[in-house]
């Protein structure tokens, strides 16, 4: 059981499938995608956001810095969502119900989307969790965080990404 979170980012990152591998940085395109939320609605981007800034935050219940990352922007979520914060909180390779279960156990409001093959991940070039993507409103990446972020430096981006 210990050796399950390893097994899962290995698979994340060695993964094949039918959304190539890149690498997604600063300047490049968002790709594009569509999939569910935790609850069943169907959601894509960039038709669902369009001319509107947001987040791209790849987790899973199992990384270990996730949670309290996730609770850190909760906060920061609630303090910019009135000034047009978007964040979507994709999960890669867990099913609805694990994902419903871990948002209510930290109570975080933002919504989640499931990637339970990874595709998503790996269009976005996604080797660690978490992975962070600040998107502007014309769909392009404009900052990127490799790795927990803390509540500040979050916000720094957020905040450079509503200008």
């Amino acid at each position: 059981m210990r050796l399950l979170p390893f097994f899962l980012a290995c698979l994340l990152v060695a993964c094949g499938g039918d959304a190539a591998k890149s690498n997604i940085n600063v300047g490049s395109p968002a790709p594009a995608f569509q999939t569910v939320d935790a609850g069943g609605k169907t959601v894509a981007f960039p038709e669902s956001f369009a001319g509107k800034p947001l987040v791209i935050r790849f987790w899973a219940d199992w990384c270990k810095y996730c949670e309290g990352e996730m609770k850190a922007i909760e906060q920061v979520y609630r303090r910019q969502q009135a000034s047009g914060l978007t964040i979507l909180a994709v999960n890669a390779g867990q099913d609805a119900k694990t994902v419903t279960a871990f948002m209510q156990k930290i109570g975080v409001s933002y919504p989640a989307l499931l990637d339970e093959s990874s595709a998503i991940a790996r269009s976005y070039g996604v080797v660690g969790l978490p992975t962070t993507f600040f998107v502007d409103a014309g769909g392009i990446v404009r900052g990127k965080i490799v790795g927990e972020a803390d509540e500040a430096s979050f916000e720094r981006h957020v905040l450079e990404l509503l200008k």
